[in-house]
């Protein structure tokens, strides 16, 4: 095998190992949801500027285009913190997020492709546990979820915004406490609606004794009002009404008029 034939196969081998170079690296394509930046070597390294959107590009092939998936990502945490009073709640939260859109080349400079293990993630377990930890079991198990949960959102919020991340959604799925502590929990809880119902009892008790006192004291007033207003008159008046209607009555009688001793009509007789 002569030179010239063995120069045309080293020439011909290097051409074929830099068409695979080109035909792989020069030619790349960013899906629908995705945006890619690209470092540069050769020529100012990193372009943090310059966002590239979803289509077809041609990249040299000395450059390196990292292409992002922008679309919203859930993560599910799970962990065990410790409240106010020191004792350890196990905590199930899930956060939904997506990466901003035009600061992909600052997001992929300070943590890279894997942000959501090196930068949410830590986040996440931080604010959760900097918040229960301002709280007791108490307050976890019933009435202050949601401030819990709006707390926890707006930490991550902070925290993630100023690293080019955008937090869409923060979900507390569960909180569980010690089984001993939820019984106790239980038991107060039992407790104080049972206070409050009999308080409520002694209440409506006491409005019906105050109602029953109003009313005698009103009866006792009117009857010395009644009592001060009867003269011999008004009875005597009194007592002729009542003998005429028995006198309508249709069994048998004698009426003596002014025959009673206090001058009142004297009934005689009757079926």
């Amino acid at each position: 095998m002569n030179k010239k034939t063995i120069s045309t196969i080293v020439f011909a081998f290097i051409g074929f190992i830099l068409f695979l170079i080109l035909t792989s690296s020069t030619f790349l394509t960013i899906d629908a949801g995705e945006r890619g930046v690209i470092f540069r070597p050769f020529s100012g390294g990193l372009d943090k500027e310059n966002v590239f959107l979803p289509g077809f590009h041609v990249v040299a092939p000395w450059n390196s285009m990292y292409v992002y998936d922008v679309r919203e990502n859930q993560i599910e945490e799970e962990m065990e913190v410790l409240s106010s009073n020191g004792l350890t709640i196990k905590v199930d939260v899930t956060v939904r997020v997506h990466p901003e859109y035009d600061k992909i080349g600052y997001l992929h400079e300070n943590f890279g492709k894997d942000y959501l293990n090196s930068l949410v993630r830590p986040e996440v377990r931080s604010a959760v546990r900097q918040v229960i930890g301002r709280f007791q079991p108490e307050e976890l198990y019933s009435s202050r979820r949601e401030e819990v949960q709006s707390m926890i959102q707006k930490d991550i919020e902070s925290n993630l915004s100023k690293n080019f991340v955008t937090l869409k959604a923060t979900l507390i799925r569960d909180i569980a406490l010690p089984e001993r502590v939820v019984n106790a929990i239980e038991e107060k809880i039992q407790a104080e609606q049972l206070a409050l119902k009999y308080e409520y009892i002694l209440q409506q008790e006491r409005k019906e004794a105050e109602r029953k006192i109003i009313e005698a004291e009103a009866k006792s007033r009117s009857n010395q009002i009644l009592n001060a207003s009867l003269t011999d008159k008004i009875l005597k008046d009194k007592g002729i009404e009542a003998t005429l209607k028995l006198s309508e009555s249709t069994n048998t009688k004698v009426i003596v008029v002014g025959g009673g001793g206090d001058g009142l009509p004297l009934i005689l007789g009757g079926n």
